[in-house]
């Protein structure tokens, strides 16, 4: 193959993309090789190797249809430059295509960032419990400083509204449920009026993540995180939403009720060492000042919202789409989970 060695994964068009890669990017040298990153549920991620050693990393939306306001990779790639200027880690931004004749779609492309990705319980158990404390010290700190970032001051000012997020987001999730459901689930159909009906108000505008995990990060040799990765869903928000959902992703001894669907396998922070999700509630307080009495109200409201984006993962994978395959009838009952779990925190609410 003249511009690669070996298989080309779906998703490249290899010889435009090579000359767009050749052109675009300063110091990339083909031919390339591509590889499909495993384990994204979202965008399509690639490493690619080129001819002197650079290592690169290329992002796309899924195969086929995709919902709309999903997957917009140049406002990706604008805000991954943008964070880049505050102390929140991340993957150095290179260049974005919008032409969609290179590569079937428009794509990003950034610095490869060496170190490992904590998806599973598996992925932890290589670090020593000093290890894990330390990286759950950063995890907390990282979130902290993404809330403490002003948006207007690196240009995101104009990302969202600063007012009505999770508003916003019950309207927006709703929509996208609908569009992308594979089945009837009368908890989904319950929960939108519900979570209105007890909305606090939002007091505060952050930047917020909006699917700040462990499996979103690099973490690097000195334990702590080398890089936050996909921000896909970032905009201005509601600072105890974005907390919300990390805490429900930080799996503690309650299991992974809240988080989002797994395929199997215990989350990366069920290890000891980790700090609990009471602990790292209560480190967040401490550091940024904020009251978070409200927290259980923002966790009903991401375990709902993360059954959302999960039955659209789900209906992406049925579609094959994604490149790759998994077990789709656990990630399923995973999303029914969620939707129950959500009724029963909105109870204490």
């Amino acid at each position: 193959m003249s511009a690669s060695e070996g298989a080309v994964p779906a998703g490249i068009q290899i010889e435009p993309v090579s000359e767009w890669l050749e052109s675009e990017i300063e110091g990339a040298r083909g031919p390339f090789r591509f590889e499909l990153i495993e384990g994204g549920r979202s965008n399509l991620t690639y490493r690619v190797l080129d001819s002197v050693g650079n290592e690169l990393v290329l992002r796309r939306p899924p195969l086929g249809a995709v919902l709309a306001t999903a997957h917009d990779m140049a406002r990706e790639h604008r805000i991954i430059s943008a964070v880049a200027q505050s102390s929140v880690p991340v993957a150095p931004a290179l260049g974005v295509c919008e032409d969609e004749s290179v590569n079937g779609a428009p794509f990003y492309v950034m610095r490869f960032v060496r170190g490992r990705v904590l998806a599973t319980a598996g992925d932890s158990s290589v670090l020593s419990i000093e290890e894990r404390a330390r990286v759950g010290r950063r995890f907390f700190d990282v979130l902290a400083d993404l809330h403490s970032v002003d948006p207007d001051e690196i240009g995101l000012g104009d990302l969202g509204r600063k007012t009505g997020y999770v508003e916003r987001q019950i309207k927006r999730w709703s929509r996208q449920w609908e569009d992308s459901k594979t089945r009837e689930l009368p908890a989904m159909d319950r929960l939108p009026a519900l979570l209105t009906a007890k909305m606090p108000e939002q007091t505060e505008t952050v930047i917020a993540h909006g699917d700040y995990r462990l499996g979103n990060m690099i973490i690097g040799e000195d334990s702590g995180i080398a890089a936050v990765l996909d921000w896909e869903l970032c905009t201005q928000g509601d600072p105890l939403a974005d907390l919300a959902y990390a805490i429900n992703d930080w799996t503690g001894p309650e299991g992974r009720a809240t988080g989002p669907p797994t395929v199997g396998g215990e989350g990366p922070s069920s290890l000891e060492g980790f700090p609990t999700p009471e602990d790292f509630l209560a480190a967040y307080e401490k550091r940024t000042g904020r009251d978070c009495s409200q927290i259980l109200y923002y966790r009903a409201f991401q375990v709902w919202r993360t059954a959302c984006i999960g039955e659209g993962v789900l209906a992406r994978y049925m579609k094959g789409v994604m490149g790759h395959t998994f077990d789709t009838d656990s990630y399923a009952q995973g999303i029914v989970q969620l939707s129950e779990r959500s009724l029963e925190l909105l109870d204490q609410v």
